[in-house]
């Protein structure tokens, strides 16, 4: 039986995937990377340990694709919406709404992105070159923004790359004051603050 291309056994690989990430994500969340067990993980799951083992070689191949997943449903999401966006005003600000919002929506992979981070030598991410990757997709989108807008006459004349960087990172740190519970404003505020505070700075006078 073919679903759509796909056969039967397709179709339950990719939900067992799911679903073992879908534990992954709130074990680790919970536990962190050292002390989350494959155990805890394969029953939080409803499968056996051996099962899990044949999806995934390791805990740490486990926690870098439960990670991976997030990041790339994130990505996918911001290109989507900053791209449709109207005008560089429209898509500085939609991705600062976007980014908030995706991880309101999942806590437990916020708490997994920032957990560890900064943490290098127990993160097990920190030095994998697809995290590096992601990173890069986001600054690029902010930076194309900008240069949409420069070209438009919106925005001033700025360092693309260093400015692109400080939205990025602007956004993170708003979203870890949340997570870390040191505001208790709502996300609507959240996002008006940040891109009141970073239009004033980047757009023409």
């Amino acid at each position: 039986m073919t679903f759509r291309g796909r056969t039967k056994k397709d179709v339950v690989a990719e939900f067992r995937h799911a679903e073992i990430l879908d534990a992954a994500r709130k074990v680790f969340a919970d536990k962190g990377f050292n002390e989350a067990s494959v155990d805890e993980i394969a029953h939080t799951a409803g499968l056996a340990k051996g099962t899990l083992y044949l999806y995934y070689p390791s805990k740490r191949d486990l926690y870098w694709e439960a990670l991976k997943s997030g990041l790339e449903a994130l990505c996918t999401r911001l290109e989507g919406e900053v791209q449709a966006a109207r005008d560089t005003e429209t898509k500085i600000r939609t991705f600062m709404t976007t980014k908030l919002s995706y991880f309101e929506e999942n806590r437990d992979f916020f708490k997994i992105y920032y957990a560890e981070f900064g943490h290098a030598s127990v993160h097990p991410a920190y030095f994998h070159k697809d995290f590096q990757e992601y990173h890069v997709r986001q600054i690029h989108l902010v930076k194309s923004a900008l240069q949409d807008g420069i070209r438009h006459g919106s925005v001033r004349d700025l360092p693309l790359e260093a400015t692109a960087f400080a939205i990025v990172n602007l956004t993170r740190g708003i979203i870890a004051q949340r997570l870390l519970g040191w505001v208790s404003t709502r996300i609507e505020e959240d996002a008006a603050f940040m891109f009141d505070l970073t239009w004033k700075g980047i757009a023409r006078r």
